[in-house]
């Protein structure tokens, strides 16, 4: 049957689950979203959200290198527990997030990373483009403010669509494995390598 995205929207706002498995709940439970709440409930993934609040502090330091060795990452991925970092689901994770970050070059982690200067300036870019197209001037903030949001998705990993599967987001990925590890999962930092890109040197 058809889901409609209002009902996912209002079921990933109870549950906190990502998009895909609220979809995929609601498919099961015939658009019953109380119902789908329960499926979630009993996959043990509607309480992801509640671990989001505690604190990680055992983890691994991942990496990964591009065939060709001209571009590399390293990146910190947290979790609650040395167990939980030794397990394979993690790894995975891991390596998935740091091949992730070695294709798309996010700039940041989390959306309220983002600092008020890069919003200034992408603000002003969007604003001018949006009024060289011709764009009612009482429309424009609405049309920057919708181009924000693909900037999100352009500059923040958690936002940005998995490699592996463009229908969900990091964000979701990153919940799929806090409910299926039943810690709390976060990325701390990275670093992203490419040969010959080098901060030019101070005269």
């Amino acid at each position: 049957m058809e889901i409609n995205a209002q009902l996912v929207k209002q079921l990933r706002e109870r549950t906190g689950a990502g998009m895909m498995e609220c979809k995929s709940a609601l498919v099961e439970s015939k658009g019953d979203i109380n119902e789908a709440e329960t499926v979630l409930r009993k996959r043990g993934i509607a309480s992801a959200a509640k671990k989001s609040t505690r604190s990680t502090k055992q983890g691994v330091i991942g990496t990964y290198i591009h065939p060709g060795s001209q571009l590399g990452v390293m990146l910190e991925v947290n979790c609650e527990s040395d167990f939980v970092a030794r397990t394979d689901d993690f790894q995975e994770l891991v390596h998935d997030l740091a091949m992730q970050i070695a294709a798309a070059d996010p700039q940041f982690i989390r959306k309220e990373e983002v600092t008020q200067a890069a919003l200034d300036k992408e603000r002003e870019i969007q604003r001018a483009r949006a009024l060289s197209e011709g764009k009612p001037e009482k429309m424009v903030d609405k049309i920057v403010e919708g181009r924000l949001a693909k900037f999100f998705e352009e500059v923040c990993l958690y936002e940005q669509p998995f490699i592996k599967e463009n229908t969900t987001t990091i964000g979701d990925v990153i919940k799929s494995k806090i409910a299926k590890l039943g810690e709390n999962i976060s990325v701390s930092r990275f670093v992203r390598f490419k040969v010959g890109d080098t901060a030019p040197a101070e005269e």
